[in-house]
């Protein structure tokens, strides 16, 4: 309940991701023992609510969220930066889970950057991520990881946009319009850190969560629950102003940001009729 609150409250224009979210962790904490660990791969465009959403789930699970020793967040650029390290990197990515998952059998792992993960680096923790009782004396099958991924984001944006052109509406887009496209699209695309994974290939993702461009009216909710976090009353023109200040996507229509909502705090900042 605590996380559909969180979910529905600060996460806005992703219908699919929350709906598909909700129902895995329910799933997944509700059973008392389960065959293997939870694996969500998120993907879409920057600014839609991948790291946020991965924020959310995190606390749900470890009240301090990032800040606990029980979730453990790798950015590829930073914690992977050198193509001719993967080797170490690889050995280092298991001694790290291992150990961590013996501290704490329900961690939570997150990967960002996935797009921009050296191919090969991941498959380091298929091992952990299969249907194995204990590997080396560890249970994993309580821990919960997730990739988050720039990777699929166009062919997310073309399916939302063929629906808005056929008159379609948005909250009408099903996973099944969408998770095949992605699955096989992150599987084949050299840009990805699961190019030609063995994690995708022994189908040990549970769910391919997609997220959508966001419409010029879900920024304005973005906009809208920044003031609120910040303590100003909601101004309705500044909350037009930001939006008006965003970029927008195709050219001629104009329907999604570029950006998603990633901008809308610095944007708000230089507001100074607050």
């Amino acid at each position: 309940a605590a996380l559909k609150a969180q979910l529905d409250n600060r996460l806005f224009g992703q219908h699919l991701a929350k709906d598909v979210v909700l129902k895995a962790v329910l799933g997944f904490s509700n059973n008392p023992s389960p065959k293997k660990p939870l694996m969500l791969s998120l993907h879409g465009w920057a600014g839609t609510g991948k790291n946020f959403l991965s924020q959310i789930l995190a606390e749900q699970v470890h009240p301090a969220g990032l800040r606990s020793k029980f979730v453990h967040l790798f950015l590829a650029t930073l914690h992977f930066p050198h193509h001719d390290q993967v080797k170490l990197y690889k050995e280092q990515l298991q001694n790290w889970i291992r150990g961590n998952v013996s501290a704490c059998p329900s961690s939570v792992f997150i990967f960002d950057e996935m797009d921009k993960m050296h191919p090969g680096v991941i498959d380091a923790i298929k091992p952990f991520l299969d249907y194995y009782e204990e590997v080396d004396g560890v249970s994993y099958r309580k821990a919960i990881f997730i990739f988050l991924s720039n990777a699929g984001g166009d062919l997310i944006n073309k399916a939302a946009f063929d629906f808005w052109s056929s008159g379609r509406r948005r909250e009408d887009i099903q996973l099944k319009d969408l998770e095949p496209l992605l699955s096989v699209g992150v599987f084949n695309n050299k840009n990805s850190g699961l190019w030609h994974s063995s994690i995708i290939d022994r189908n040990l993702i549970d769910y391919f969560v997609p997220f959508l461009p966001l419409e010029q009216r879900h920024v304005k909710m973005c906009v809208r629950a920044e003031m609120a976090a910040r303590g100003y009353a909601v101004d309705e023109k500044i909350v037009q102003a930001v939006a008006d200040e965003m970029t927008y996507f195709p050219k001629e229509q104009k329907i999604y940001s570029d950006k998603g909502c990633k901008t809308v705090q610095a944007k708000l900042d230089i507001h100074e009729d607050l």
